[in-house]
Parts: C-alpha cells; structure tokens; sequence
C-alpha cells in the first residue's frame, strides 16, 4: 500500500457529505453498494460508473464537511478510491477515512489538474504529478495512522494487534 498509482478526479472547495453522497439516498445506509453508486451523483454523474481501482480524488479546502455520517468516506473505500488529497479535510471525515483504511493526504493541490496519472508515496510523503513530471511534497502520515491504513482499518488493526480471530456478541 506504500505506493498508489491512479487517475485524479479533480474536485474544487467546500466539498460535503452531501455532495459525496446525497441525503436522498440516505435509506441506502443499509446497503452501502447500493449507495456508492450514488457518489458524486451531483456533481459528477459518470463518477461511480467511471472511477477505476486506486484512482484519486483530488480536492481543494474542507473535504467532507457536514455531516459525521462514515458512509461519506465509506463509499469511496467500496469503489476502490486509493487515496483522496486536499489541502484540508473536515475533521470526521478524516478520521473516518482513516478508521476505515482509506488514505487521506493535506497537501496543495493547485497544479493538479483533472486525468492527471498520479503517484502517493505514502511512507515518503511525496505526491509525483507522472503526468506533469511533478513532485509535491506532503507531511507524512504517523506511524501509528499508517499501521491502521495498512492493515486495512481500524477494526483490522485491532484484531491484528490483538491476536482476536472474530468479535463475539455477548
């Protein structure tokens, strides 16, 4: 997972969880295939029919205000989104990526430009823009945040560390 290589999918300011996943889809909670074709319904219309394994959201300010609802960050892990950049995120929902093994990256995102093939060296904590022969240059991830996304989430994680083979109901 220390290197994702993917096509941007270019996206501006102020993106919410309403624009990633519209309210009116919001009985589909319980069927999060169902509502993951609904992303970016919006905004971008071909987005969850067109999306490819590891490609990249790239965004601007404050992804993922609004709401705290995990199925915002969720249905990006189900189309198979590598990593999503943006200068800054809405505090839940960068942990909820990060709880769900989802690679959330801070950094500045002006010369990315929509379609642009993209490499995340996470443990590096580099961006190169292949596509313009860039480097962009992020802070990266703790140690303990990268253990989480490669293990694939939170609950992974816990289980690996734990030794636990499956939660039991009481």
């Amino acid at each position: 997972m220390s290197v994702i290589r993917g096509r941007a999918w270019k996206f501006g300011d102020n993106i919410s969880t309403d624009l990633i996943v519209p309210g009116r889809y919001f009985h589909l909670r319980s069927k999060p295939k169902e509502l993951a074709e609904h992303a970016f319904e919006d905004i971008n219309p071909n987005f969850a029919r067109s999306v490819r394994r590891n490609d990249l959201v790239v965004a601007g300010e404050n992804f993922g205000i609004g709401s705290s609802r995990e199925h915002a960050a969720l249905v990006f892990k189900i189309l198979g989104v590598g990593a999503i950049l943006a200068k800054s995120f809405a505090r839940i929902f960068y942990r909820n990526a990060i709880n769900l093994g989802l690679p959330v990256i801070m950094l500045d995102t002006s010369a990315i430009e929509d379609g642009d093939l993209l490499e995340v060296h996470l443990d590096e904590g580099v961006v190169i823009d292949v596509s313009k022969n860039l480097s962009l240059r992020f802070k990266p991830l703790p140690k303990f945040l990268l253990d989480i996304l490669k293990a694939g989430g939170l609950i992974e994680y816990v289980i690996a560390s734990k030794g636990v083979t499956a939660f039991h109901e009481v």
